[in-house]
């Protein structure tokens, strides 16, 4: 091998051996701020009314007499079905449950005591619309009904009325955005404070949303909220 070989061989060893050596201490120093982060979590809060009710309406009634009984809970059924229709509810929107008897004779630990009325019954006639402002005027005035001899029995569970806010996935990309936006505002501060800056996003989690009512007193107005937690990586 000539000298003239030799020397352009070398020289591009050198050349060769100072960029592995400039990649690796360029790769050594994205190491590093990849391990540098900060985690920080972005809120999104916002509030929309219910677009769906489910009103159950459930009365009793009790006597000795089935089928005089049965005849009742036909009659109460019909005067209810009248107010709602009357009130601007679809008949489309009503639906009716099988009435529920019991016999308190027959019971087995019913005992020797003697019961003024023998069957006790109770029925539901469930109101399911989207009309929720129609519905919700209504609500208060089907207390008229109880001057017909109508019961209701609105302090049982699954006597109350559900309000649904049924729209999530129309709402979920804005609010997504708005708490990544909300987060990266709370990681820059963050850098500001030690002196660094924001780097790319190293791991995100969209978090879960949550949909509650706005109070106990107004639960026809739903509070959506999500947490988004991001890691971002910090440079100097």
């Amino acid at each position: 091998m000539s000298k003239a070989a030799a020397a352009i061989i070398g020289t591009g060893l050198v050349i060769a051996f100072a960029v592995l050596g400039g990649q690796l201490a360029s790769a050594l120093v994205d190491f590093k701020t990849w391990d540098r982060v900060v985690t920080v979590k972005g809120l999104s809060e916002r509030e929309y009314p219910a677009d769906q009710v489910i009103w159950p309406i459930q009365f009793t009634e009790a006597g000795n007499d089935l089928s005089a009984l049965y005849d009742t809970l036909e009659s109460h059924s019909e005067k209810i079905t009248a107010f709602l229709t009357a009130s601007g509810i679809s008949a489309d929107d009503i639906s009716f449950n099988q009435p529920v008897i019991t016999d308190k004779l027959a019971q087995q630990y019913g005992g020797d005591n003697r019961v003024e009325f023998r069957y006790s019954a109770s029925q539901t006639v469930t109101v399911y619309s989207t009309d929720v402002e129609v519905v919700r005027k209504a609500m208060p005035d089907i207390s008229d009904l109880v001057k017909q001899g109508i019961v209701f029995s609105n302090q049982q569970w699954d006597a109350q009325p559900q309000f649904v806010f049924s729209r999530l996935n129309e709402v979920k990309p804005d609010m997504i955005e708005e708490a990544t936006v909300n987060a990266r505002e709370v990681a820059e501060k963050f850098a500001r404070d030690s002196q660094s800056r924001i780097g790319k996003i190293k791991r995100a989690n969209q978090g879960q949303f949550t949909i509650t009512p706005r109070d106990a007193h107004q639960p026809h107005i739903k509070k959506v909220r999500v947490v988004s937690t991001i890691e971002y990586t910090l440079t100097d």
